[in-house]
């Protein structure tokens, strides 16, 4: 089997993915949700005209020829509005967020008003609408304000909840089950024997798979025997995503394929024009889509970034691509590139006149060296049989949002 592109490889990874079902949450579970249904205003937005500033309100003809001195007819607060109409050379006190009496059209703060008893002495004047916020300046009812396939922030679900919505409409999250393979590995906060490692890569999957807006199930290690495999692999039946880790080749030890394929694994690729990444597997088990991502920690997190996180995207309603578009410009010059895609651990040091990110791409790009992921904050994408470049030359970015 030939090397297939990135691109076509993230093609075959998410072809003919449909939105998983919609279900219903309350709006304090909406965190980090994706609405399956988009959001119209029940009401509108402020539900009359409030005073942005604590004054009197009046109207504005009243002031037009300063100083004036107006008859206080009440008081206005928030929540206890004032239902009298205001008269010609009448004025109501008034406090932040309170409604405008009938016939008021403005506010005069109170630094630039002197009361005395029921009277007050405006010194400054205001046009109609000063210090006002107008009945529906936010939105208004029925004005659609959050679309089908956003993940909500803190932000959407503060207006979610200024709209008039209790529940909300959202997807299914998706769910990702992580096994891990090797004789060689233990868990972590295990003390590692002579040759064995610690399995440090599903925890940070499963920290990906979530900010993605799935939810993990971690399946533990399975060993190398085929028997361990298929013990391990039946607990993910169930699952929307399968991503084994390691074992994924072909070698003496490699048995992931073979305990996949015992199980009725349809595989569609497993060698990739990418770097690190090469040995990447893709196949599905029925409806369940099965990822093999390398057993290198480096690796694996990249084909997660470049993968596993546009798969959740669209199981999940929305775009599945890899967000590209950042462009940056090499600190340094770069070597002309190999025949695999190339995802360059770096970092910002700065910006140039344009506001573009000046990138160094790490010291090593050993993809054993984790703490060099960890340290950087973007990854230099560069294509295959790129030529050398030049400091100063722009290149595309991947930025690490896990």
């Amino acid at each position: 089997m030939g090397l297939l592109a990135v691109q076509d490889a993230l093609d075959r990874i998410t072809a003919d993915v449909a939105p998983l079902a919609a279900e219903t949450v309350a709006l304090a579970n909406g965190a980090s949700r994706v609405l399956a249904v988009g959001l119209a205003a029940r009401m509108t937005q402020p539900p009359f005209d409030a005073s942005s500033m604590d004054g009197y309100a009046v109207r504005a003809d009243d002031v037009a020829n300063i100083p004036v001195t107006l008859d206080i007819i009440g008081e206005a607060a928030a929540g206890h509005g004032l239902h009298s109409p205001l008269g010609s050379g009448q004025a109501a006190r008034i406090f932040t967020g309170a409604p405008l009496p009938p016939g008021a059209d403005a506010v005069v703060i109170q630094e630039v008003a002197e009361r005395d008893g029921n009277r007050v002495t405006v010194r400054e004047s205001v046009v109609a609408g000063e210090y006002v916020r107008p009945k529906g300046l936010d939105f208004v009812q029925g004005e659609k304000l959050l679309s089908t396939g956003r993940r909500l922030a803190a932000r959407d679900i503060t207006l979610a909840a200024a709209m008039g919505h209790a529940e909300l409409s959202v997807r299914r999250m998706p769910e990702i089950a992580i096994l891990a393979t090797g004789d060689e590995l233990v868990a972590p906060g295990t003390m590692p024997g002579a040759d064995q490692i610690i399995s440090s890569i599903p925890d940070g999957l499963a920290a990906m798979v979530e900010s993605a807006g799935g939810r993990a199930r971690r399946l533990g290690i399975a060993r190398d025997s085929l028997d361990s495999l298929g013990e391990h692999l039946q607990s993910a039946k169930s699952a929307d995503v399968l991503v084994t880790i390691g074992g994924a080749s072909v070698g003496a030890h490699d048995l992931v394929q073979t305990a996949l394929k015992q199980i009725g694994l349809t595989l569609d690729f497993w060698k990739i024009a990418m770097r690190p990444g090469k040995p990447l597997m893709f196949g599905r088990l029925g409806d369940l889509r099965v990822l093999g991502l390398p057993g290198n920690p480096v690796s694996a997190l990249i084909c997660g970034r470049v993968f596993l996180v546009p798969l959740i995207h669209a199981l999940l309603g929305q775009e599945a691509s890899m967000e590209m578009g950042h462009v940056g410009v090499l600190a340094e010059e770069l070597e002309a590139n190999g025949l695999r895609q190339h995802y360059m651990r770096a970092m910002t040091r700065g910006r140039d006149r344009d506001g573009l990110a000046i990138v160094a791409p790490a010291a090593s790009q050993d993809s054993s060296i984790m703490s060099l992921l960890s340290q950087s904050d973007c990854l230099i994408v560069r294509p295959p049989h790129a030529p050398a470049l030049l400091a100063g030359a722009k290149v595309n970015l991947l930025t690490l949002d896990f």
